[in-house]
């Protein structure tokens, strides 16, 4: 018997087959040939030990992913398989863990190629679930179509089983209304199963096709058999005898009640249905919109249309027969109505509805299809021929005329009993915006841009035909002087126009303009409200702007002798633009037009170029008013600086008032604590200067009063002080006492609009200053070395702060000083 061959010594590997690891494991282990008699044996036992920890490791994660991977696939042969070659991998990674110590290869490479895949499983175990439990909706719901389908022998709802054909058309909107639920699910959790959805959508939209023209069909055969819609009696109309009509609704009884509340409660439930599936679709899922329509009014609404338009045809000329047509319709019927159907409508356990508003809605839609498809359609065609423009135009803003005045009436039906359960937000849109024929112009911009144009003209107009008057210009000052006595009513008072002494055609130009703004207030879509008050409001401001520029424009000032008349002229416009501003600012500051103001913002309707303020609606107006108003201000002051420098030329220009000992005086009516008489050549520009800050202060508004006495005193301060120093004038003592004198004259000119009208003078208070001192004091000034704004060093003397280092020595070195 031969022995058997004994199997080949195991081989060592090579230096260069061993990677990295290998390498630096041996390294730290095998350093000296000690290390590897003594330490061999160690080393080999530690390895042994972790790959058969790794090996039970192994094991034990083979039978749980086995357990929980059985209990997974029970219901999918393509997971079932999957377990199985992931099976068959751990126990080829079992194998190859062993030799080498390269176990840890599982952890760092194929444990998350592991998870990658359970993950997978648990998706496509997720997408079978669902597919099945939808598939098992879908056939739930084509069996409980079918059902009600084959339930109909004539009409759906007969007095004798309208219960149980009623329960199984429930039953089927249920159905959609489960799976309604599931494709929202996977709308938020899953949306890249969006051919799951396509499919179940096209499904029920077939389904709910057929289901929503019969529950239509039905709900109409009820209507008839109730004898709805009721006739109109359009005689009385025509000769404004309006009087009730008998609403077939309130004459229900029995079987027919039963059977029409029914059919409503079905309708509204497939409508909200139908709601929930296009919010859906349309990515609306957490917005609240307010929807006045409901399907079972419009169902109402919708023969009436057809009767009233064969009316409607031939009072094309006559509009208003229209308007109080539907007006009386509505009106007769909007009680009943609220009173049999709400009930139904909280039946259907429908939120924010009313009865009331959605048949407002429904009446005032069917009113703006008729006027946007008969009647503004033409006016449009017409309007643009150039010869049929005045006509057009007349018919149109009668047409506005007749909107507005209907709006208004069937807003005051909709408060007579306002909805409790709406917010005050929801309320003012739902009742003031959406109830209204204006919604004409929202899909409809060339319409509103014509619209715009015409009001812009008539407005216009309106604006000229005042302008005719010369008195519309005259500033009302008679209130002026009760201004500052009742304390009580200043903040009241800053508002009005006889604060700001503005003529009256500034208010004209307002209250037109706010007129266009109300005009447009019942508009339901923001911006197109928004495009109608910047084209047609906002640039009749402009007009007007232009009206006061123009006027600025043919206002003469001589170079001289400039009369009161043409002051008062200017003092108009400046209190004019100022009182705009003012009532503008107000504007701005209103919810509605704040809010116009975020939506322009948010939807960037205008180009933002960083000159609008962003913060206020009418900004870039308020700043071209402030514009205006500052230069014109400027062109004031520099009227009255250029003709008192006239007029006090040879004042500054003659030595011989402030050098010699006698000068050539006149006896005029000195202050009390004047010892000399002015100057003659002076007093004439005291006068002057006097008796235009009288004018100006009676004619001009306190505010731009206050800034231009203030900025002349600033300007008459730096004249004087810079003229004596450039005359080279030699001050005597007496000079300085002239001097004084005369500059004591013309702060009492100040002094009945402030307290210390020395305060406004600093120049003349530090030259008066420095002419007072005697030689010791002069000898022992202080000349300090500071830094200025600009950086720069520079000296001045300590306690002169407004007059220059150099006129200070200027001043000085020319004062002569007596005995």
């Amino acid at each position: 018997m031969e022995r058997p061959v004994p199997p080949p010594p195991p081989v060592l590997p090579k230096h260069t087959e061993l990677s990295p690891q290998q390498f630096a494991f041996l390294e730290e282990h095998f350093r000296t040939r000690e290390d590897l008699l003594v330490g061999a044996p160690h080393v080999s036992a530690a390895l042994n030990q972790r790959c058969a920890d790794l090996d039970a490791d192994l094991l034990r994660l083979q039978r749980d992913l086995s357990n929980r991977a059985v209990s997974w696939i029970s219901r999918s042969f393509a997971a079932r398989t999957s377990i199985h070659r992931l099976n068959l991998k751990l126990e080829n990674l079992s194998l190859r863990s062993a030799p080498h110590g390269i176990g840890s290869k599982v952890w760092r490479e194929e444990l998350p190629w592991l998870a990658k895949k359970v993950r997978q499983i648990e998706g496509i175990r997720n997408y079978v679930e669902t597919s099945l439990r939808l598939e098992a909706l879908v056939g739930d719901l084509e069996d409980a179509v079918f059902r009600v389908m084959n339930s109909h022998s004539g009409t759906l709802f007969s007095a004798k089983d309208s219960g149980p054909k009623q329960e199984k058309l429930l039953q089927a909107i249920k159905t959609m209304n489960d799976i309604e639920q599931v494709l929202i699910n996977i709308v938020k959790f899953q949306p890249q199963w969006c051919n799951l959805l396509k499919s179940v959508d096209a499904r029920v939209d077939k389904i709910l096709a057929v289901l929503r023209a019969q529950v239509f069909a039905d709900h109409r055969a009820v209507l008839a058999s109730l004898g709805w819609p009721p006739k109109l009696l359009t005689s009385k109309i025509e000769s404004i005898q309006i009087s009730g009509i008998p609403n077939p609704l309130g004459l229900m009884q029995g079987d027919k009640r039963e059977s029409y509340s029914h059919s409503f409660v079905d309708l509204c439930a497939l409508q909200h249905l139908q709601k929930r599936r296009e919010e859906r679709q349309l990515n609306l899922l957490g917005r609240k919109e307010y929807n006045m329509q409901l399907w079972a009014i419009d169902e109402l609404v919708s023969p009436i249309a057809s009767r009233m338009e064969y009316h409607f045809s031939k009072w094309d000329d006559q509009p208003e027969f229209i308007f109080a047509l539907v007006y009386k319709f509505t009106r007769d019927f909007i009680v009943g109505v609220d009173d049999l159907l709400q009930p139904l409508i909280d039946r259907a356990r429908l939120l924010s509805c009313s009865a009331k508003e959605a048949w407002l809605s429904a009446m005032i839609q069917m009113l703006s299809g008729y006027l946007a498809k008969n009647i503004f359609s033409g006016l449009a065609e017409r309007y643009r021929q150039k010869h049929m423009k005045s006509e057009v135009m007349i018919s149109w803003l009668h047409l506005i005329d007749l909107i507005v005045a209907f709006d208004k009436r069937m807003q005051s039906l909709a408060n007579l009993e306002t909805c409790l359960f709406l917010a005050e937000s929801e309320r003012f849109e739902g009742l003031s915006r959406g109830i209204s024929v204006l919604m004409i112009f929202c899909d409809r911009p060339d319409w509103l841009k014509i619209w715009a144009k015409i009001e812009l003209k008539v407005a216009c107009k309106k604006l000229k035909a005042e302008l005719k008057d010369e008195r519309a210009w005259i500033i009302d000052n008679k209130h002026g002087s009760a201004l500052h006595i009742n304390t009580n009513t200043e903040q009241y008072l800053l508002s009005t126009r006889e604060y700001h002494k503005a003529p009256s055609i500034s208010e004209s130009a307002l209250k037109i303009s706010w007129e266009l703004i109300e005009r447009c207030q019942t508009m339901p879509d923001t911006l197109p409200r928004l495009k109608f008050i910047r084209s047609a409001a906002v640039k009749f401001l402009w007009y007007f702007f232009e009206v006061l520029r123009l006027r600025f424009q043919r206002t003469e000032f001589p170079p001289v002798n400039s009369n009161d008349d043409a002051l008062i002229r200017l003092c108009g416009l400046i209190n004019a633009a100022r009182y705009v501003e003012s009532r503008l600012q107000e504007w701005s500051d209103d919810v509605e037009i704040l809010e116009m103001r975020i939506a322009e913002n948010d939807s960037n309707h205008r180009d933002k170029d960083g000159s609008i303020d962003n913060s206020c609606f009418f900004g870039q107006e308020i700043e071209n008013l402030s514009e205006l108003e500052t230069n014109w201000l400027m062109e004031i002051i520099a009227v009255i600086l250029r003709e008192f420098e006239y007029l006090s030329w040879e004042y500054v220009q003659n030595k011989d008032h402030f050098e010699q000992k006698q000068a050539a005086l006149t006896p005029v009516r000195l202050p009390a604590t004047v010892d000399l008489p002015l100057s003659t050549d002076f007093v004439e520009a005291l006068d002057v200067l006097r008796s235009q800050l009288h004018v100006l202060k009676t004619s001009l508004n306190p505010r731009d009063f206050l800034d231009l006495w203030r900025s002349v005193a600033e300007g008459l301060d730096h004249f004087i002080s810079c003229s004596s120093l450039t005359s080279e004038i030699q001050f005597s003592d007496r000079g300085v006492s002239q001097f004084e004198t005369d500059m004591q004259a013309l702060l009492c000119i100040f002094q009945p609009f402030c307290a210390r009208p020395q305060a406004f003078f600093p120049c003349i208070k530090e030259t008066l200053k420095l002419l007072n001192m005697n030689k010791e004091e002069v000898r022992h000034l202080q000349v300090v070395l500071s830094t200025g704004e600009n950086g720069m060093k520079c000296l001045h003397v300590h306690g002169i702060s407004h007059l220059p280092f150099d006129q200070v020595d200027h001043l000085l070195r020319n004062r002569k000083f007596g005995t």
